[in-house]
């Protein structure tokens, strides 16, 4: 009786996990992911326009003066 009650069980628990989510569920939830990207992205964008990058070029010595 108690294989009878695990098999019944396993079989059970397997027959749930097999569905998965709805359609709705599955758009929802791709629409939470997209919004999370989004955020990251914008954030990431803001923190990469607020840094200001020295002027490689200013700084550069004239190679052409040492020639001369």
């Amino acid at each position: 009786m108690k294989k009878l009650f695990s098999l019944l069980f396993v079989a059970g628990a397997l027959s749930v996990m097999s569905c998965g989510p709805s359609a709705e569920e599955a758009a929802k939830m791709e629409a939470d992911a997209k919004a999370k990207m989004d955020s990251l992205f914008n954030a990431a964008s803001a923190a990469v326009t607020t840094e200001v990058a020295p002027d490689s070029t200013a700084t550069a010595p004239d190679s052409t003066a040492a020639a001369h």
